[in-house]
C-alpha cells in the first residue's frame, strides 16, 4: 500500500480491540469494530490488569475508574490445602512499577471500554460474525459477515481471541487452539463471605493436591465484589458437558472437589451463583502474525493461558504498540513486520511460563503435594524477582 491508511476494520470488541481503535483514532486513523455477539453488561468472570495493562489504562484516560470499579491489589499471597501460608508475591506494586494491579470483572471491564469507545466516536457493530476477508491488491479489504453484510477498509485487525477466526484467515493451516487438561470453574460472592477474614487489599490462593483455589475484592459493590476462581484437572469432563450441568450439580461438585480445604473456600463455594465454567486453552506458536493487510493482536495472535495473569495486560500493550508504530507513517506491511519483531519476543517468553505454572495446578501424590509445597516456600521469592520484567514494562515509553 503506497498510502497512509484511513479506515481500520478492527475484529472483536473485548479488550484490544476496543483499546487499539481509541489509539489509532489519535493517529489520524479512523476505526470500526465488529462483534460476534450481542452487546452485554452481564457476562464472565473476574480477571486481574496488570502494572503494565494499567499504564495502558492511564494513557487512554481510564485507570482511575478501574481503580474505583475495581480493586487494588496488593499483594498474592499464596496457601497449602490446609491452611499453611506457603510465601507472598507481587507486593507494593504501585510504588514499585507506577501503577498498581487492579482486579476488575471482566463485564464492568467491557462497559467501560465500550464507553470510552464510543465517547473516541469509534463506530462499533454488535453480532457481526465474520465469515471470510477477501483482499485485493488495490481494492478496499472486504469483511463479510453472517449476516449478509460487508464493511470495507484500508486495513484489518484481528482482535477476536483465542477462537479467532480472522487467525484461520491469516495463517490458514495454522495451529488450533488445544485443551490443556484444565478446566476452571469462577464466579462472584458477596463480601458478607469474607467478613471476619482480614485479607484486606490481598488476593489469596490456594495449592491443592489436586487443582487450585483463589479468591480476592474486586469491586466495592457489597453484593458481588469478591471474585473467586477454581483450576482443576479435567478427569475426563470438558468445559462444555460441566455447562451443561445445572447450577445445583456444578455447586456439588465444587463442594466434593474442595471437601477438607481451609476455609474460607467451602464458604465460599456455597455463596456461590452463576457458576461460570471456562476451558483452559492455549494455541501454539504461530509464524506469522499478518498476511496482506490483516493483523493479529491479542490472544488471537498469542493466546495464552491465564497462569501468569498477563492475558489482558498483553492485549493492551498490542494496542499501544501498533498504534505508535501506525503513527510513523511506514508501509502497512513495514508496520506489520515490525509490530511482530518489536512483540514476538516478550510476548513468547511470557505464554512460556503461563504454561509452566499451569503444571503447578495439576494432580500430585499426597508426597508430591508437600514436596511442591516446600520447594515453593523457597521458590516464591526467586519467582517474584523473575516476574519483574512483566509490570515494569510500560508500553508508552518503549
Amino acid at each position: 500500500m503506497s498510502y497512509r491508511p484511513r479506515k481500520a476494520l478492527i475484529i472483536g470488541a473485548g479488550i484490544a480491540g476496543p483499546v487499539a481503535a481509541i489509539l489509532l483514532r489519535r493517529a489520524g486513523i479512523e476505526s470500526a469494530i465488529y462483534e460476534a455477539w450481542p452487546y452485554s453488561k452481564g457476562i464472565g468472570g473476574g480477571l486481574q490488569i496488570a502494572p503494565n495493562g494499567m499504564h495502558v489504562m492511564d494513557e487512554i484516560g481510564v485507570a482511575n475508574e478501574l481503580i474505583g470499579r475495581g480493586s487494588v491489589a496488593e499483594a498474592f499471597d499464596f496457601y497449602s490445602q490446609g491452611g499453611q501460608r506457603l510465601g507472598s508475591i507481587n507486593r507494593d506494586m504501585a510504588r514499585r512499577f507506577g501503577q498498581p494491579a487492579v482486579n476488575i470483572s471482566r463485564a464492568t471491564l467491557n462497559e467501560i471500554l465500550i464507553d470510552k469507545a464510543w465517547c473516541a466516536c469509534v463506530s462499533l457493530y454488535f453480532e457481526k460474525r465474520l465469515i471470510k476477508i477477501e483482499d485485493r491488491g488495490d481494492q478496499p479489504i472486504i469483511a463479510y459477515f453472517s449476516d449478509g453484510t460487508t464493511a470495507e477498509g484500508d486495513f484489518l485487525i484481528g482482535a477476536d481471541g483465542v477462537h479467532s477466526v480472522v487467525r484461520r484467515q491469516v495463517v490458514p493451516d495454522g495451529p488450533q487452539p488445544f485443551d490443556t487438561g484444565l478446566i476452571g470453574f469462577g464466579g462472584f460472592v458477596p463480601h458478607a463471605v469474607l467478613d471476619g477474614r482480614s485479607i484486606g487489599r490481598h488476593v489469596e490462593t490456594t495449592f491443592g493436591q489436586s487443582g487450585f483455589f483463589g479468591y480476592g475484592y474486586c469491586s466495592p459493590d457489597p453484593n458481588d465484589g469478591v471474585m473467586w476462581w477454581s483450576t482443576q484437572p479435567a478427569h475426563g469432563m470438558d468445559a462444555a458437558m460441566f455447562r451443561a450441568l445445572d447450577q445445583a450439580t456444578l455447586k456439588q461438585h465444587l463442594r466434593g472437589f474442595h471437601r477438607g480445604w481451609h476455609e474460607p473456600i467451602p464458604d465460599i463455594i456455597e455463596a456461590a451463583e452463576n457458576i461460570v465454567v471456562t476451558d483452559t486453552l492455549d494455541v501454539a506458536t504461530l509464524p506469522a502474525w499478518s498476511r496482506k493487510r490483516s493483523l493479529l493482536i491479542g490472544d488471537a495472535a498469542h493466546a495464552t493461558s491465564p497462569h501468569a495473569g498477563q492475558g489482558a495486560s498483553l492485549a493492551l500493550e498490542d494496542a499501544m504498540r501498533l498504534a505508535r508504530l501506525m503513527q510513523e507513517g511506514q508501509e502497512l506491511g513495514a508496520t506489520f513486520q515490525a509490530f511482530e519483531a518489536e512483540r514476538r519476543p516478550r510476548t513468547e517468553k511470557i505464554v512460556a511460563m503461563a504454561r509452566r505454572n499451569g503444571n503447578s495446578k495439576r494432580e500430585f501424590s499426597a508426597t508430591g503435594a508437600w514436596i511442591r509445597n516446600q520447594m515453593l516456600k523457597w521458590l516464591l521469592p526467586l519467582g517474584s524477582k523473575s516476574m519483574e520484567f512483566m509490570y515494569a514494562y510500560d508500553a508508552r515509553a518503549v
